[in-house]
């Protein structure tokens, strides 16, 4: 999983140099072109930000044609754990490296995730060295350990603590909006500061106000 190299679609910012750089990270089965769209929506709140939108390292095992940041068969209740786990190396060289192109520090990085994309970002975000300006998560959740004994150290790896904002549809069928309410209370509890909006009606995507709300959340941040 380190050895590879991450890429994938991007854009530059509406005008000038980038001053904030944001990082979409997809679902399960899809790819970076899933997400970038959602960039070109937000231009105009953030016109000074460039986006990115890297390819999962893995080849999907359930889709002949998408991507994943890490297997899914839903009989190992340890598999998210061990799969952001494993995951987060690769992602992290690939954030370093976007940074550094484009004379960046973490703290005008934005992480921007869907589903597993989300449970990426969570993971990823919250163990920089440096913490980045935000997180947005939309329709994901945050991955703990299943082990109790794992808890504590679960607990002391979390170095950064920037704003969070979570966005669920109450209709999602793959990850149930409950999912929002339990990673609320946890990184509440690791003193992590989140919002959170509900989609009503809503299944397992994103709405147009919850990219308004996503969207608002990080020019709120990217701005300053």
């Amino acid at each position: 999983m380190t050895d590879a190299t991450l890429d994938g679609p991007r854009l530059e910012p509406k005008s000038g140099a980038a001053k904030s750089l944001v990082v979409f990270l997809h679902g399960y089965g899809a790819d970076g072109n899933d997400l970038i769209d959602i960039g070109r929506a937000w231009q105009n709140m953030l016109p000074n930000t460039a986006f990115v939108s890297p390819h999962a390292p893995r080849p999907c095992g359930q889709a002949p044609m998408g991507r994943e940041w890490f297997p899914l068969t839903f009989r190992d209740p340890r598999e998210r754990w061990t799969g952001v786990s494993a995951a987060a190396p690769v992602l992290n060289a690939f954030l370093d490296t976007e940074l550094a192109r484009h004379k960046l520090a973490d703290t005008a990085m934005a992480l921007v995730g869907f589903s597993q994309g989300t449970m990426m970002s969570l993971h990823v975000g919250l163990r920089r060295t440096q913490a980045p300006a935000a997180i947005v998560g939309y329709s994901g959740m945050l991955v703990a350990p299943e082990n109790e004994a794992e808890m504590d150290k679960f607990a002391s790896e979390i170095r950064a603590k920037p704003p969070v904002m979570l966005i669920h549809g109450d209709q999602d069928p793959l990850i149930p909006v409950q999912a929002l309410f339990h990673a609320a209370q946890g990184l509440g509890a690791l003193e992590v500061p989140v919002q959170w909006h509900i989609s009503p009606g809503v299944g397992h995507g994103i709405d147009q106000e919850g990219l308004r709300h996503g969207g608002e959340f990080l020019a709120r941040f990217l701005g300053k």
